[in-house]
């Protein structure tokens, strides 16, 4: 019948799902590896909080970065992994939790790290202001 789901078709949505969960996580691990390189102290990773999900939070140097990390198959990809509303999330979720990270004097700001395989990492500082 048209419309209706089989066993199949939800076995293979959870694997879709599981798979594209577990490149999530790779991104994020790379993206955090890149971090560190770049003299970042990665001080909270997948940091939930009843409005969502940080990915990553680093501090450097009086600043702390909460980044939303974004892995795409292909780079032609990434334009489209990021948007206000996606930011709007971040932005709500660091609200939550932020006063658990920072310190007085610190500079707070939101991130967003792009990731396609063959390509650099595209970190995109102040992503947003609102």
């Amino acid at each position: 019948m048209p419309g209706q789901w089989n066993c199949a078709d939800v076995e293979t949505a959870g694997m879709k799902r599981q798979e594209a969960e577990q490149r999530g996580r790779r991104g994020e691990n790379f993206a955090a590896w890149w971090l560190r390189l770049h003299g970042w102290r990665i001080i909270g990773q997948r940091v939930k909080t009843p409005r969502g999900e940080i990915d990553l939070i680093a501090r450097r140097m009086g600043v702390v970065a909460f980044i939303e990390v974004k892995w795409r198959r292909t780079a032609e990809q990434l334009g489209q992994s990021i948007d206000e509303y996606r930011l709007r999330r971040v932005a709500a979720a660091v609200e939550a939790v932020a006063h658990k990270f920072m310190r007085e004097g610190d500079t707070a700001r939101i991130d967003v790290m792009l990731l396609a395989p063959k390509h650099l990492p595209r970190h995109i500082t102040n992503a947003w202001q609102p």
